[in-house]
């Protein structure tokens, strides 16, 4: 009741304060980007002030229409969408929290004409499962050329199901200056994420049918079903630097007043060239703590160091830096597109769990498998990686635009490496619209990252030589907007391919894997009603190696209107269904999910029903999650094997856009 009525009091606050802070019509121009890596060129990017689907934010299962999670907010989960899907990091274990965690790819910049500051609070459930999300984000120009900012993110949840809490602190600082001759771009992002393991329930039927465990009670609190680990943690956090610098070098063009052919009524500097200087520095460190010998003694087989307790670590770190010299787009009416060539240097570190484990003789302990090795593997790794590239791009154009991005390892660990990325964009009239159409293609062939061939903990150690991973994609997009279209039809063919098998050891594939995807986005629309779908279809030529739900669906049917003209409103409800098919299993001692053969997940529609407000700038919600819970689709709501998706509850939220 206490959150509920801080909840109501800050709504209403919120409300009161922007409503007269800054009329609704005053125009502000902000804008926001994101880089286009490795040279830092600007990408549009939103500012995340949009009505529509402002619930999902609570909701975990909105990452894609298939996402496989272990449970509440800021646990780990992994999209089931192969082409949205990552490949595999150099630090494998933040590969779960990506959606959590600050990156390169997510970094975003503004300008605005008014310091901008966005308040989010999330909530929901009772006091023992109680789960909130506090965000903060401020964006402010100092002139029309510098401008720094400020974000905090703090999720939090108990979760429905015992030893299920999670919890994360993340923040950073950014900022730029946008000069004539000088650019800089910069953040600096730290962020500490920990949750509590359960190894999932001990018995399916709990969720399933908990009358055969009940003795005929078909009703079952969560909080009282037993899971198989009690006293596990896991905790990832780290840091990330990241500094790009462009100086440019040019001439002035100067205009002439018409009549005063001496009199200069304007300057404007036209860069030609520009010389480009980036730094990265990124940390991360992962820890795995279990303080029950039972249950140790229960859940792993293998107990390399110590079978009373486990504490393993895991440290990387990384130091970047590209120097690239590039032509401009733009210069001139000859310079249709802007070409770069660069050079990268990047040095990773490892640092792991020492391994004390005799090799052989009398104080070898027995039946130890796999652990075949007759050296002792070390606690450190370095790797130096040494590239060179080019860059193609042309942002500029009304009609045509394209990039390209290619660089080939020539030294240290990275020697034979290939990498190329690239897409070409063209717009049409057609009907009476303009249609987009993009094309994409992409190459790598990379080194395994070093944790998969080098590993130490308690439960798991290995030692691989894998070979390059080599993977082909190339695919289209059709935008119609008038229609409210988008297809994306795509294919990639993946050779040695590594996951994590049923022993939740890494293997490598030594054959090819094609996955062909298939994706329509369609919005219908008749007056105030709206029908938005998502639907896509993919397959997999081998579904041990990468096993994939066959057909995923989101689908939000809702209202959208305005009261009294000033409250706009979006009342619906939405589903996420995905066909049945292995999902991936989750090992808690690595963070990792392990491909399976034993127990299928999938085909459960998970519904909500909500409704979205947006007074002013003033977003809020209601929302009851997960709607359809024992009334129609069954109970075998599980995303992952043993780990039952939330039962229904009650979440509201709120968030304000305050211009200072």
């Amino acid at each position: 009741m206490r959150r509920l009525l801080f909840l109501s009091l800050y709504i209403v606050l919120c409300v009161s304060t922007v409503g007269g802070a800054v009329p609704d019509n005053q125009p502000v121009s902000s804008r926001a980007w994101g880089m286009l890596e490795p040279l830092g060129l600007h990408t549009p990017a939103t500012i995340d002030t949009l009505t529509y689907n402002f619930f999902q934010t609570a909701i975990p299962s909105a990452v894609s229409p298939a996402f496989i999670t272990t449970g509440n907010q800021a646990s780990a989960g992994m999209n089931m969408v192969y082409m949205d899907r990552e490949p595999m990091s150099r630090f494998f274990f933040n590969d779960v929290k990506q959606f959590w965690l600050p990156s390169e790819k997510t970094a975003r910049f503004y300008n605005t004409a008014i310091p901008m500051s966005i308040v989010s609070y999330n909530t929901g459930g009772g006091r023992e499962i109680a789960q909130d999300w506090l965000r903060f984000l401020f964006s402010g120009n100092f002139n029309r050329r510098t401008q720094v900012g400020f974000r905090f993110s703090y999720p939090y949840s108990k979760g429905s199901y015992n030893y299920q809490a999670a919890k994360g602190l993340n923040w950073g600082v950014f900022g730029s200056y946008m000069g004539d001759r000088y650019e800089l771009q910069a953040y600096f992002d730290a962020y500490n994420m920990v949750h509590k393991e359960n190894g999932g329930i001990t018995d399916d039927l709990y969720i399933i049918d908990p009358a055969q465990l009940q003795g005929g009670l078909s009703k079952i609190n969560p909080r009282s079903i037993p899971t198989n680990l009690t006293a596990s943690h896991s905790r990832v956090r780290g840091k990330e630097l990241y500094l790009n610098q462009r100086y440019k070098v040019g001439f002035w063009h100067e205009d002439y007043d018409s009549v005063f052919t001496d009199s200069v009524v304007r300057r404007e500097y036209i860069p030609v060239s520009s010389f480009i200087w980036t730094f990265a520095y990124n940390e991360g460190r992962h820890k795995f703590t279990n303080t029950s010998s039972r249950d140790e003694d229960k859940y792993w087989e293998n107990h390399y160091f110590t079978a009373d307790a486990t504490t393993d670590q895991t440290h990387y770190r990384s130091v970047r830096n590209t120097v690239g010299i590039s032509l401009l787009e733009g210069f001139n009416k000859y310079a249709k597109a802007g070409l770069a060539a660069f050079a990268t240097h990047e040095m990773r570190v490892y640092y792991q769990s020492p391994d004390t484990l005799p090799i052989f003789g009398s104080e070898r302990p027995a039946n130890l498998t796999p652990y075949p090795f007759d050296e002792r593997m070390d606690r450190k790794g370095t790797q130096n990686f040494l590239y060179v590239g080019a860059q193609l791009t042309k942002q500029q154009g009304l009609t045509f635009n394209y990039d390209a991005t290619a660089k080939l390892g020539i030294a240290g660990a990275a020697a034979g490496e290939i990498f190329a990325d690239g897409g070409i964009t063209t717009r049409i009239r057609l009907f009476g619209d303009t249609v987009s159409l993009r094309g994409y293609g992409r190459f790598a062939n990379e080194k395994a990252p070093y944790l998969m061939d080098r590993y130490v903990s308690n439960h798991f150690i290995w030692r691989n030589e894998f070979g390059k991973i080599r993977r082909v994609r190339f695919g289209g997009i059709l935008t119609i907007p008038h229609t409210g279209t988008k297809v994306d039809v795509g294919v990639e063919n993946v050779q040695n391919h590594i996951y994590f098998g049923p022993d939740a050891l890494p293997m490598q594939h030594g054959g090819n894997v094609q996955v062909f995807a298939a994706r329509l986005d369609q919005h219908l629309r008749f007056r105030a009603l709206n029908w938005r779908n998502t639907l896509v279809y993919q397959t997999t030529s081998d579904d041990a190696v990468i096993p994939l739900p066959n057909f995923a669906v989101y689908s939000n049917l809702y209202l959208l209107f305005k009261v009294a003209k000033v409250l706009d409103v979006q009342m619906g409800v939405d589903l996420n269904y995905y066909t049945r098919y292995y999902a991936p299993s989750y090992q808690p001692s690595t963070m990792a999910f392990c491909n399976q053969r034993e127990v299928k997940c999938g085909n459960y529609p998970f519904m909500n029903a909500y409704l979205n407000f947006k007074l002013s700038r003033a977003r809020f919600y209601v929302l009851f999650s997960h709607v359809n819970q024992g009334l129609f689709g069954g109970s075998d709501y599980f995303s992952t094997p043993h780990y039952p998706l939330n039962p229904r509850r009650f979440q509201m939220g709120v968030s304000v856009d305050f211009l200072n």
